[in-house]
């Protein structure tokens, strides 16, 4: 049999101009980036591809800048029109972050045919409806697995590897600045603003801590997973979003003693009705769960789909070089769209609407913890109102202070049984007014996943 001789097609180098608008952390770890591994980005395509940065958008060209001696600069502008235009610019990439300047460069390379590469989550969160029509409407992709989780992968699984799925979940770990604090406080016995005040010095959290803290920043990465998952967009003025900034010791405390941790969760879910809920909120859960032993900066999101069932995604959720890593793996698959069309056009939404569960009628079972003041009875009317709403309660418990045991005012805590939240919300609120109550009640779902 005569040998079989192999047939190799060469292909042609093509290089692609990359405007890169923002060069802080992140910008400044795709320069470095492309500059260390720019040649195996381009083994790696075949040869097809090379990426070359033609311009960079700052706000102060004579800002010191750890990569500034690297980067010539007749590459710096601090007009976003001329990255834009550039005719040397195939490619724009957005990390100045916001959501004004942000639209408007997104929306002009879009406009200009220019595919776009952006880690700004809260910039698609809030006005990915309009960006994603312009990428419809110019035939031009928008790629962003930066925006979720930093270096994991899990736009790109959801978009792509979960095609066939129909995902009945997701849950995660995604914001890493809330979870050391968490994790600070469980395992130091931390109080939340030192806690804070730790992760800020180790650059954990940034001096304004709002989104991180607050759950927004972890909601806005939920929009879009949601958003991939169901295809629908989805107006974030519609989901519960509560952060962690009411969690104390005595929450971290009595979850363990109970056989919990408590963890900033972002909940994606499918209902048999085809109700999409979507919720960001700290909540207990089992400290066998797997999502438990993530801790430090670190995300990790479960993913459950009717196919592939059971699937975890676990890594760093920031920083410059895992962030960086993200950003560069969508500009060579842009690239690879450019030099080489097949088709694919990025993500864009596959229906005009769908539905989301309105909070109210989302069900789990709650922790509530109450500042009474400490008289006979306080138990038997919190509890006379939790009966009259039908909401049932498996325990209740009242720390003693070995400080001062005979305080006027202590923490109560109730353990409810599963209700709808809008029916424990209707409950509280009739509590509240009780004059036994000091101030309003705190409340974690206690969340099976």
């Amino acid at each position: 049999m005569p040998p079989v001789r192999l047939h190799t097609r060469r292909v042609t180098c093509t290089t692609l101009g990359i405007g890169l608008a923002g060069f802080g952390t992140v910008g400044s770890g795709v320069w470095n980036t492309l500059q260390r591994n720019g040649g195996l980005i381009t083994d790696r395509t075949g040869g097809s591809v090379e990426l070359a940065i033609r311009s960079i958008l700052v706000r102060d060209p004579a800002k010191t800048r750890a990569t500034a001696s690297e980067v010539p600069q007749e590459l710096l502008t601090t007009d976003w029109r001329t990255l834009v235009e550039n005719p040397a610019v195939d490619l724009v990439v957005e990390l100045i972050g916001g959501t004004t300047d942000a639209f408007e460069i997104v929306a002009a390379a879009l406009r200009a045919k220019k595919p776009v590469v952006t880690g700004n989550k809260a910039l698609l969160a809030e006005r990915g409806s309009e960006l994603f029509a312009l990428s419809r409407q110019f035939d031009t992709p928008i790629h962003f697995e930066a925006a979720v989780a930093g270096g994991i992968p899990i736009i790109k699984s959801v978009q792509e590897s979960f095609v066939g799925n129909r995902l009945d979940s997701i849950v995660g770990i995604i914001n890493g600045t809330s979870n050391y604090i968490l994790q600070r406080m469980t395992e130091a016995g931390l109080d939340y603003p030192p806690a804070l005040g730790e992760a800020q010095a180790l650059g954990y959290a940034e001096s304004d801590p709002t989104l991180d803290v607050n759950g927004w920043d972890a909601a806005h990465k939920a929009i879009l997973l949601a958003t991939l998952a169901y295809g629908f967009p989805i107006d974030p003025a519609k989901i519960h979003v509560a952060g962690i900034e009411q969690v104390r010791p005595i929450d971290i405390a009595f979850a363990k003693q109970l056989g919990y941790v408590v963890k900033l969760l972002a909940v994606i879910r499918e209902h048999a009705s085809g109700d999409i809920e979507l919720r960001v909120q700290p909540s207990f859960i089992g400290q066998k769960h797997i999502l438990a032993s993530v801790n430090g900066v670190f995300n990790a999101i479960a993913v459950h789909g009717d196919a592939v069932g059971d699937a975890l995604f676990y890594g760093r959720g920031a920083g410059q070089d895992p962030t960086a890593s993200s950003v560069v793996a969508d500009l060579v698959e842009a690239a690879r769209s450019l030099a080489l069309p097949s088709g694919h056009r990025g993500f864009l939404p596959y229906r005009d609407s769908g539905n989301l569960l309105p909070v109210e009628e989302t069900e789990t079972a709650y922790y509530v913890r109450f500042d009474v003041t400490d008289r006979p009875g306080v138990v038997a009317e919190i509890a006379r109102v939790l009966a009259d709403h039908r909401i049932g309660i498996s325990g209740t418990h009242s720390p003693v202070n070995p400080e001062n045991p005979d305080a006027d005012f202590v923490d109560m805590v109730f353990l409810l049984h599963t209700c709808k939240f809008g029916t424990l919300k209707t409950a509280l609120a009739q509590i509240e007014s009780l004059d036994c109550i000091n101030s309003a009640p705190v409340v974690f779902r206690i969340e099976k996943i």
